[in-house]
């Protein structure tokens, strides 16, 4: 008598590794609710910008990323305070996220608006996020300096901490003066 369970085990095993693993989207936020998080009560108005070569060269050089920055999802407050909309790879797919900057061009609070990874969306967890608070262009802003990882979705810290980076330098660049 023959014993098949091995060979069975074995194709079983061979089709479950073929089949995709498929990400889904997890959306945290919409723009507009990012808004309502980060400036509850104020009043927005969209203020898109033309991010000029030199613009992006600056931004690149200080965060590292060379995803162009889009200058179109930019709002204003009455007071000088911003919500920039921006978007990062995390290790494979794109990750939006949102960054309040105050008049003094402080972060405010960073919001994860959309996340397709399917590790390390511990990222999207407020009490990592809060460590941006109060940081600007002039803080290193930089992964295990002045942020901490999170084991598990350093790619995703990485890149989110950088492109946080990148904002406050736009802010500094082209913001401020505005």
């Amino acid at each position: 008598m023959m014993n098949f369970r091995p060979k069975l085990f074995t194709v079983t095993g061979l089709a479950m590794m073929s089949i995709p693993i498929i990400a889904q989207a997890k959306i945290y936020s919409s723009v507009e609710q990012a808004q309502k998080i980060l400036f509850p009560n104020k009043q927005l108005s969209k203020s898109p910008i033309i991010i000029t070569d030199d613009l992006q060269e600056r931004m690149r050089q200080a965060s590292s990323i060379r995803h162009p920055f889009q200058g179109d999802r930019i709002w204003k407050t009455a007071d000088g305070s911003w919500l920039i909309v921006d978007e990062v790879v995390g290790k494979h797919e794109m990750i939006t996220y949102a960054v309040g900057i105050g008049p003094n061009g402080s972060v405010l609070g960073v919001e994860i608006l959309e996340y397709v990874e399917s590790y390390g969306y511990e990222v999207a967890e407020a009490p990592w996020r809060k460590q941006f608070i109060g940081k600007s262009a002039a803080d290193p802003i930089k992964l295990n300096q002045d942020i901490q990882n999170i084991g598990g979705a350093t790619l995703s810290c990485k890149h989110l901490t950088d492109g946080v980076k990148r904002v406050t330098v736009l802010f500094e660049a082209a913001l401020k003066a505005k």
